[in-house]
């Protein structure tokens, strides 16, 4: 156990995408990091080593597979032995595809439902002492699909409305000693197996804000939710250039 007196945050998926620029959004707000990362070990030790960079002994990353229900207390708990506290849980890991329902499995459902809504559950379940005892808190990276569904991912859709109701239902059960919120973006980083080009203009063209967002834009709302907003609770904020507004 180190004898840091920072306050620590665990962040899952954080080897790169939005994951990654949290966790040194965070490190540079002077917090202690734990991330996970599931198949990208080189990408999460390097933002590890540029963590540590900046400050010695901030950032640890090991793997976890979100799937694997048997592994998410023991995951905190080894967190909590390595720095001795736990002060915010960020649900930040996903699984994305499409499941047309002529096609879908049982597979996909357990798959999408497992990293979207039970995994972040028992981690909850699991990271609650430890929270309660620092006045912690926890934020799940929902999604606007969640509360209107993405043309051919259902189950996709379904999971993150479960995500969305575990957050006020959580808020409602863990107060007054753990605050619980969610952030729901919108266009901020294109799916990893891409987007027509036509897709993403009509998409844009939708918003607001004429633009997609940038992953420290949800960081910083993280950040906000974890550190500035201490009468905050029960709330889904959503980080998207105002598209929610297009029907």
């Amino acid at each position: 156990m180190t004898d840091s007196s920072r306050p620590v945050v665990v962040i899952t998926g954080a080897a790169k995408r939005v994951g990654a620029v949290m966790a040194e959004a965070f490190c540079e707000a002077g917090y202690d990091l734990a991330i996970s990362y599931r198949h990208s070990r080189g990408e999460a030790e390097a933002v590890a080593a540029r963590c540590e960079a900046k400050r010695a002994q901030s950032c640890i990353a090991w793997p976890l597979d979100l799937s694997d229900t048997a592994a998410l207390a023991p995951f905190i708990e080894r967190i909590a032995a390595h720095y001795g506290r736990i002060d915010a849980l960020i649900n930040n890991a996903s699984s994305l595809f499409p499941t047309p329902l002529a096609r879908a499995t049982e597979a996909q459902w357990d798959d999408l439902f497992a990293a979207n809504a039970k995994a972040p559950f028992f981690l909850a379940q699991a990271a609650a002492p430890h929270l309660a005892r620092t006045r912690g808190c926890i934020v799940n990276l929902i999604d606007i699909y969640g509360e209107r569904p993405l043309a051919q991912h259902p189950i996709y859709s379904m999971a993150k409305a479960a995500l969305g109701m575990m957050t006020m239902a959580l808020a409602k059960d863990l107060g007054p000693d753990i605050r619980v919120n969610g952030i729901a973006p919108g266009a901020v980083l294109w799916p990893e197996s891409g987007k027509a080009e036509t897709e993403r203009r009509e998409l844009l063209a939708r918003t607001p804000l004429g633009r997609a967002g940038e992953p420290g834009d949800l960081a910083r709302t993280a950040l906000f939710l974890v550190r500035d907003a201490p009468y905050v609770t029960g709330q889904i904020i959503r980080v998207d250039g105002g598209r929610a507004l297009s029907v």
